[in-house]
Order: C-alpha cells, then structure tokens, then sequence
C-alpha cells in the first residue's frame, strides 16, 4: 500500500512538470522565486557566454540540478527544435491539476476547452479567466495547444493564477460530470448567454472557431447556449467568447 501511495504521489508530482523553452524564458523563470524549478536542461552545443553564463549564475544561485544534452536529444524534450535555442526547463505548476479532482468539488463554474490549437487564443483565455470569478479552466493534452512560452506571453503572466484541469480527453471528463449543467456555446441554440442563470455545477464547453464544439463532445453536453450576433457578423474569435462566458453574471 505505501508503494502504491509513493508511486502515485510520484505521478501527480510529474503530471504537474511544465516545459518551457527558449532563453529569455528560462531567464525569467529562474529570476521568479515564485517558481518551483525540478531541473534545467542545456545543449552541449551552447556557448557558455551571454543568456547562457546568465542562466547557469542563476541556477547555481538556488541550487537547480542542470543537465546536459546533444542537440537532438534537447529537442525532444523541448518539442520545439526551431525556437528552444539550446535550452529548456522543467517547472512545477501548483495550479496545474488533473481533472479527476473536479468530481470532488461541491460546486464548480468552468470554461472546457475542445480543439483550441492556436496558442495566443489559449493565452488570452487564460488571462479573461484568471480575472473572472471562475473556477478554472478544463484543458485537455489531446487535440489542443500545449502550454508554452507563447500560451505564456498571451496571458501576461497570469498562467499560474488560476487552475488549470488537465485530462487526455474531454470526453473522458464530461461523461463523469451527469450532475452538471454542460453548455454547448453553439450558433444554433435558441437559448442565449442572457438567458440563464448558471447552476451550482456549470461547464461551458468552447470550441474552435472552424468547425466549433466536436460531434462528439456535443453529445456529452445536456444544453446548448448561443451569444446574439447583429449586423450579419457570424462568429466571436474564441478568446472573446470566454470573456463572456467568463463574465456572466
């Protein structure tokens, strides 16, 4: 039992690993004390002047472990080989939770995410939710962008404000939530966001704006919510719709 315990605990440590990529980046990282860094990872083939000399003064000053990889090797860990500039590192985002932790919460308001690909788009949802009263936001590691310098840089450093649900699927999370109130935002509801007053356990499930919400996530929603357009205006850019979403009252 206690093995079962550590090897758990050692699962949700590692699901909660962050990599970013990239100098500045990792410079900023390192400079905020806030965050808590499990391990650097630099190229062989850096010079050791300039960000780098920067980095590793940095790293020495709290004692972070670095490690040293070819360039190939740093790429895959990076999953970025054109912009990670011989650098990359792991951090640990207390805000970044799994998903299987929202059946346990009494009550919830939540924004889910379906096939959101474009990274500033995540970033600037992010930001919209961080300042609202919700509850955080479903995020699932397939069919969506990761989080990343760019997510990063949209959310003007709000990432790490607000909870983050992580899950494989958002089929997998949806299907285990039959006492919540699961929106659609959809064209064709005849219900809009004016319309209700969300219950104790509310998702809005957001989709992208080419093809909107997946057929098969629209099956796991139970309502279909809509925002009035005029003037003959078709769609919302995804990030203003969860402003609105956000912001209701």
């Amino acid at each position: 039992m206690q093995d079962s315990q550590e090897y758990r605990d050692k699962k949700n440590y590692f699901e909660k690993i962050i990599t970013l990529y990239g100098r500045n980046v990792v410079v900023e990282a390192l400079q905020d004390s806030s965050i808590e860094v499990h391990k650097l990872h630099l190229s062989t083939s850096n010079k050791t002047d300039g960000a780098i000399k920067e980095i590793l003064a940095l790293a020495k000053k709290r004692d972070i472990e670095v490690t040293y990889h070819e360039k190939n090797t740093l790429s895959r860990i990076s999953k970025n080989a054109k912009q990670d500039q011989g650098v990359a590192i792991d951090i640990i985002s207390k805000s970044y939770r799994s998903a299987s932790e929202i059946k346990e919460m009494p009550s919830f308001r939540l924004i889910a995410l379906d096939g959101i690909h474009n990274p500033q788009n995540l970033g600037m949802i992010i930001r919209s939710c961080a300042a609202s009263t919700l509850d955080g936001i479903i995020l699932p590691k397939k069919n969506s962008a990761k989080i990343s310098p760019l997510v990063i840089k949209a959310s003007a450093g709000t990432l790490f404000k607000l909870p983050i649900y992580y899950c494989d699927n958002l089929e997998d999370v949806l299907q285990n939530q039959s006492d919540a109130d699961i929106y659609a935002l959809s064209s064709h509801a005849k219900r809009s966001i004016y319309d209700i007053t969300p219950s104790k356990k509310s998702i809005f499930v957001l989709g992208n704006e080419s093809e909107g919400v997946s057929p098969e996530v629209i099956k796991l929603c139970n309502k279909a919510i809509s925002i009035p357009m005029q003037r003959g205006v078709e769609s919302l850019n995804v990030a203003i719709t969860a402003s609105l979403i956000a912001f209701m009252s």
